[in-house]
């Protein structure tokens, strides 16, 4: 099976479906990144997340509508990424209600636009690695946790501020003659909270668990998250023993021994990357050369939901790295470095003038050598050379690069930035 085969068949956890959970709970799943949650009390209804944009929010409301057509008296954020936060307007319908949260909530992408820092490029990253603009089904395959077809119109703008904070880990809260017990279980998020059904078995886990290796690092750039506290969240969920697990992304795992094996190898995987991580580093291994090393050990590895579509070992590796002990490698020759431009010039000088770079990084595309195209086509484009072949070669080698790739992240990158280079 190749790896856009793989990526795929992972299609089957985003089919379009609301779930029964138990009595009264339900979960839609495929309509959009990320799931919502439906909690149907006695004079009214819990609504878990909104997912990512009017247009889904919509269409999971019709669904639920199907079946039960009491008012949303209260919304809950299980934390604070876009994606399930943004149709909150939609199942408001119009009436003030209830939306609590952790009481450090905070968005990084709402009102991105406004904010002073690395806005700009924070939002262009984001729309690379979900693949924003990329033709559904046969460019984005899907995005790793979601499906990849799925709608966009009023992405981002359905989002209400929280109106309630929950006080404190643990903290009980009676809605629509429902019994709802928070849980701050920090992963993906500082903000996360879990929200527990105690008389039903069930528990909502935020984005701490999905059928993928965690995205312990997000290219679209991110603020450090700390493995640790993830590990701990997972054991924590785990002593709760739920008998259904509803996630963020993907489908709801029922039985307790089924749940109890995937958060137990979900926190395993993440203490493994930080133990071999660590010990590389204590022997004075750069990011560079642990990549190469740590792999997840058997049978982790083999765990249908620690593949790599949306997280990677790789990625965890180096932010693992940089967060706990900075950006600095460790070699002096990093500490250092030339202007890019000069840097390729003296490569050029290396492989005996720029038009040899050029022909260098087609040799390079020609014998399958990806990864060092890239490299070598980077440095003919800073020479600024009119007739050079390295915009067109680095544009395949994207396109190559990408349909080797299972990780939808990478491939939708890839795809992203050969399609933005082809624009130019």
């Amino acid at each position: 099976m190749t790896p856009e085969d793989k990526l795929r068949a992972h299609d089957v956890e985003f089919e379009k479906r609301i779930y029964p959970l138990a009595p009264d709970v339900y979960l839609a799943v495929g309509y959009a990144a990320s799931n919502v949650g439906l909690i149907i009390g006695t004079d009214g209804l819990i609504i878990v997340d909104t997912t990512e944009s009017t247009a889904a929010a919509e269409q999971i409301l019709a669904g639920f509508r199907e079946i039960t057509d009491k008012p949303v008296r209260t919304i809950i954020y299980t934390h604070s990424h876009r994606d399930h936060i943004s149709g909150a307007t939609v199942f408001a319908e119009g009436a003030e209600v209830e939306i609590i949260a952790h009481p450090e909530f905070e968005s990084d992408l709402v009102g991105a636009e406004t904010r002073p820092g690395p806005n700009k490029i924070l939002l262009q990253r984001t729309a690379r690695q979900f693949g924003i603009g990329l033709e559904a089904g046969t460019e984005r395959i899907n995005l790793g946790l979601g499906p990849g077809d799925r709608p966009m119109k009023g992405m981002g703008q359905g989002f209400l501020p929280p109106t309630r904070a929950v006080t404190e880990d643990g903290q009980v809260l009676d809605r629509c003659g429902t019994r709802l017990r928070f849980h701050f279980a920090p992963g993906e998020c500082a903000d996360t909270i879990a929200v527990e059904l105690p008389a039903k078995g069930l528990l909502f886990s935020g984005d701490n668990f999905y059928a993928s290796f965690p995205n312990l690092y997000a290219i679209r750039g991110t603020p450090y998250r700390d493995f640790t506290t993830w590990a701990d969240s997972l054991a924590k969920l785990a002593a709760l023993k739920p008998t259904v697990l509803a996630p963020g992304h993907t489908r709801p795992i029922l039985g307790a021994a089924e749940i109890q094996t995937a958060l137990a190898d979900y926190e395993a995987a993440i203490r493994s990357v930080i133990e071999q991580t660590a010990a590389g580093m204590n022997a004075g291994l750069t990011p560079d050369a642990l990549v190469q090393t740590v792999a997840l050990p058997e049978p982790l590895r083999a765990k249908p939901y620690l593949q790599e579509y949306y997280g990677t070992v790789a990625w965890a590796v180096r932010a693992y790295f940089a967060g706990t002990l900075g950006w600095f490698d460790g070699d002096p020759a990093t500490l250092f470095s030339l202007p890019p431009a000069e840097e390729a010039d003296r490569l050029a000088a290396l492989a005996g003038g720029p038009s040899a770079l050029d022909a260098a990084a087609t040799r390079a595309f020609e014998a399958g050598d990806l990864i060092w195209t890239l490299k070598l086509c980077a440095a003919v484009l800073r020479l600024d050379l009119p007739e050079a072949q390295a915009g067109a070669t680095r544009i395949a080698a994207l396109r190559a690069l990408a349909r080797q790739q299972e990780n939808a992240c990478a491939r939708n990158y890839l795809l992203h930035c050969a399609k933005q280079a082809e624009k130019a």
